[in-house]
C-alpha cells in the first residue's frame, strides 16, 4: 500500500513570480503560483507550451531567482539561502532528466557514485551507495557496464538511482518518459511509484503526457500563462464537469452538431452519482439530452465518467438545470467554469517562459 502523505509538506512554493527584464515589454512567466507536496506524494504539473513548467523547475531548484515568493523544500527556505549553502540545500532535491545525460566514460555505479564524490563521500561508502541504489532499480548485476551498453530504459534506471544517491526528500522529474516506448513508460513509472512507496519521498513529475498523470499521479496541478489555473487530487479533477484537465484525463471525442442543437460536458465520479442514476435522469429528457460519447474509465481507483449529450440549442438552459439538480452540472468549489473544449496540448517542445 502506498504511504498517506504527511501534512508536512515537502515542497511547499508560496506566492511564487518570476519576471524577465524584456526591454519595455517584461515577460511574466510565474505569476504568484502556490504549490504543496507532501512527503508520499506523486504530484503531476501539466500545462501546454509557455505555460511556465521549465521556469518552474528553475525557481524551485533555485537555479534562477524568483521574482518574489519563497521556496520551501524539506523545512529549508531555499529563498533566503546565501550561495555557499544553497549548493548543500539542492541535494535535498534529486533530478531525473528526460535526456538522462550519463557521462559515458564512468560505469553506471561511477554515475551513481558521482554527486557523491562532488560532495567530498568516501569511495567505500559512494560504492556501497552505488550498489544499493542499482539493487533497488533492476541493474544490480550490471554495475560494471557503461551506458553505451544499456537500453533507454536501463539509462533512465540509472538517473533515477544518481537521482537518489544524496539521500533526497524530493524527487524532481523533467517528462522522466517522454522519450521512451509505452512498455518501457510503464516500467519505469511503476519503479517510481514503488520507490516512492519504499522512501516516502515526495516526487513531483513534469509533463506533457496525461497518461503519466492518470497512471501514477496522486495530484495534479495545471499551469496556464505562469498562473494555477486547476489543481486537486487526479480522480476529483477527473470528475469535474467543464474541467480542461478532465478532459484530458478521462477523453471522449467532440462531435460536430448542427447550428440548432449543442453538446454539454457531463463529468461525474460513480462513488456519488452511479451510472445507473445517470442514466435514469438522461432517459427522463427524453429527446432533450441523447449520448453523443461516453465514457467510464477507473482513475486512481474509482470510477469516473464523462458524457457528451447533443441536446436541441433551445432546451439547453432546461438541460442543464435538471442536471444541476442531481449535481452533474455546477463545478464543486475550486473547479474552473466551461469554457468550452480546450485541451491541453500534447507537444513537449517547451522553448518559450
Amino acid at each position: 500500500m502506498p504511504p498517506t502523505p504527511t501534512d508536512t509538506p515537502r515542497v511547499r512554493l508560496t506566492g511564487l513570480r518570476k519576471v524577465y527584464d524584456a526591454g519595455t515589454h517584461p515577460v511574466t512567466a510565474l505569476d504568484g503560483v502556490d504549490l504543496t507536496v507532501a512527503a508520499g506524494e506523486i504530484h503531476g504539473v501539466v500545462g501546454h507550451s509557455g505555460a511556465g513548467k521549465s521556469t518552474l523547475i528553475r525557481c524551485l531548484t533555485l537555479l534562477e531567482r524568483p521574482t518574489s515568493g519563497t521556496v520551501e523544500v524539506d523545512g529549508v527556505e531555499l529563498t533566503g539561502l546565501p550561495e555557499r549553502r544553497l549548493r548543500s540545500a539542492r541535494r535535498r532535491i534529486g533530478m531525473v532528466f528526460q535526456h538522462v545525460n550519463l557521462l559515458d566514460s564512468r560505469t553506471i555505479a561511477g554515475n551513481v557514485e558521482y554527486p557523491l564524490q562532488i560532495a567530498g563521500v568516501g569511495r567505500r561508502e559512494r560504492r556501497e551507495r552505488a550498489r544499493e541504489l542499482l539493487d533497488l532499480v533492476g541493474l544490480g548485476d550490471r554495475l560494471d557496464a557503461h551506458p553505451a551498453q544499456l537500453s533507454g530504459g536501463q539509462r533512465q534506471r540509472v538517473g533515477i538511482a544518481r537521482a537518489l544517491a544524496a539521500r533526497p526528500a524530493v524527487l524532481l522529474c523533467d517528462e522522466p518518459t517522454s522519450a521512451l516506448d509505452g512498455a518501457t513508460t510503464r516500467q519505469i513509472l511503476a519503479l517510481i511509484r514503488d520507490l516512492r512507496d519504499r522512501l516516502s519521498i515526495a516526487v513531483l513529475v513534469i509533463t506533457h503526457e496525461m497518461s503519466v498523470v492518470r497512471e501514477v499521479c496522486d495530484t495534479v496541478t495545471l499551469l496556464d500563462a505562469g498562473r494555477v489555473a486547476e489543481h486537486g487530487a487526479v480522480a476529483e479533477v477527473a470528475g469535474r464537469t467543464g474541467s480542461r484537465l478532465a478532459r484530458d484525463l478521462v477523453p471522449v471525442p467532440d462531435l460536430p452538431v448542427g447550428s440548432e442543437r449543442s453538446l454539454l460536458d457531463v463529468a461525474y465520479t460513480t462513488d456519488r452519482t452511479p451510472t445507473d442514476q445517470v442514466l435514469r435522469v438522461l432517459a427522463d429528457l427524453g429527446p432533450d439530452a441523447q449520448v453523443a460519447a461516453g465514457t467510464i474509465e477507473t482513475i486512481a481507483g474509482r470510477q469516473v465518467g464523462r458524457l457528451q449529450l447533443d441536446v436541441p440549442a433551445a432546451r439547453t438552459d432546461a438541460v442543464r438545470a435538471r442536471l444541476a439538480e442531481i449535481g452533474l452540472l455546477g463545478d464543486p468549489a475550486g473547479a474552473p467554469a466551461d469554457t468550452g473544449p480546450t485541451a491541453v496540448p500534447t507537444d513537449d517542445a517547451e522553448v518559450t517562459r
